[in-house]
């Protein structure tokens, strides 16, 4: 299959799977339950901790060996910790709403508690999107057809849990709108940043070559501090907490096991 090819697939792969999530707001009339809602989130979790190892973090170690020798850890460790801090800047400055308990965060704004759970959800694809992008802009400067693979299969890692995160911000969304149709848009746009941020992740990554290892990690650090802020917590809101720990495990068997086959 051609390089090219496989990469337009991987950058659509992660948006239209975010859109397919959003239109069940036209198949279920009610919201989804929490229990439901905490395997989803739990699901999101595992798939994005699973994919910020293999996908990101090992290969930024790897790439690091030939220029840091022992110190290889250095790039990721502080790429990791700079991927945290620019989350945790973006969810001071941008006015957001958690997904499980509707708590607000951000600066005192006029948006409506839709708006903010849309901004909440928009804010976590950012480094989705990167991590897809940075994967796809290395494997372009290998000129591997295995690299595109790897790079793929962490493109439908993560729309795997895209799909899962689209009912998340639609179905609220009917609630709150009374329209299936503009909770669809609503989901389906927040997914758009997904594959703009994968351009830029690319471009970047393709012709910056020498902080390949840097943006990985950076990447995966993001992704981390999702996880950790938001995923985990509101997945523990279930009357049965063993409920989104079951989904966390069963999103990093899956993205492990799409790492090892495609990688």
């Amino acid at each position: 299959m051609n390089n090219t090819l496989i990469t337009i697939i991987g950058f659509s792969i992660i948006f239209i799977m975010t859109t397919l999530g959003s239109s069940l707001v036209f198949f279920f009339k009610k919201n989804i339950s929490q229990k439901v809602n905490s395997m989803f989130l739990g699901l999101a979790g595992g798939i994005m901790v699973a994919a910020s190892i293999w996908s990101l973090i090992i290969p930024s170690i790897d790439m690091s060996e030939a220029t840091f020798g022992k110190f290889a850890w250095f790039p990721a460790a502080t790429s990791i910790i700079i991927g945290g801090l620019i989350l945790a800047l973006l969810d001071k400055i941008v006015p957001h709403m958690h997904n499980g308990t509707h708590q607000e965060e951000g600066p005192r704004s006029h948006f409506s508690k839709s708006m903010k759970l849309f901004f909440a959800v928009t804010l976590h694809n950012i480094p989705e999107g990167l991590a897809v992008g940075f994967a796809f802009g290395a494997a372009a400067v290998a000129g591997d057809t295995a690299a595109y693979i790897s790079a793929l299969g962490l493109a439908i890692g993560i729309g795997i849990q895209n799909f899962p995160e689209g009912a998340a911000i639609s179905l609220p969304m009917k609630q709150v709108t009374g329209s299936s149709k503009k909770a669809f848009l609503f989901g389906m746009g927040s997914g758009v940043v997904e594959p703009l941020s994968a351009i830029v992740g690319f471009f970047l990554a393709s012709h910056l070559i020498v902080l390949q290892p840097w943006l990985l990690a950076f990447s995966a650090g993001a992704m981390l501090f999702v996880v950790a802020e938001d995923l985990i917590p509101d997945a523990n809101l279930s009357e049965n907490p063993h409920t989104g720990t079951w989904g966390f495990m069963i999103g990093f068997i899956i993205m492990m096991i799409l790492d090892v086959a495609l990688g």
